[in-house]
């Protein structure tokens, strides 16, 4: 574990952005790691999995998972099968992943956790 937040994600995506924002307004350390310059590794998703469970992780509301096949929509509910599909589709990862110094994972722009736990 680092001494800083890592925030893992998207840029262009808006959640990201207001998460950005915030972090910088309440000047806040943190280390952006870009799923696309730095796909996720089946590693890093497991680690997320330790505190967090899959359904929370995957984003079932946008637009790539919406397009999976049912076959792979059910393969979506098992780690084992849903892992290489989220590191082939690092945009089905619920953005923000925030990983705190502590271990603790955050998902999503949660904004009274970001402010109390500065």
């Amino acid at each position: 574990m680092g001494t800083t937040l890592s925030v893992y994600g998207i840029k262009n995506c808006d959640t990201m952005k207001k998460t950005f924002n915030l972090l910088e307004e309440e000047g806040i350390a943190y280390h952006f790691v870009d799923y696309k310059k730095t796909p996720p590794t089946q590693s890093l998703l497991e680690s997320f999995l330790e505190k967090v469970p899959l359904d929370k992780l995957v984003n079932k509301r946008g637009t790539t998972y919406r397009k999976l096949s049912d076959d792979e929509k059910i393969k979506m509910d098992e780690e084992a099968t849903a892992l290489p599909i989220l590191v082939e589709n690092s945009s089905m990862i619920k953005r923000p992943v925030m990983v705190y110094p502590d271990g603790e994972v955050v998902l999503g722009f949660q904004k009274e956790i970001i402010l109390d736990k500065k």
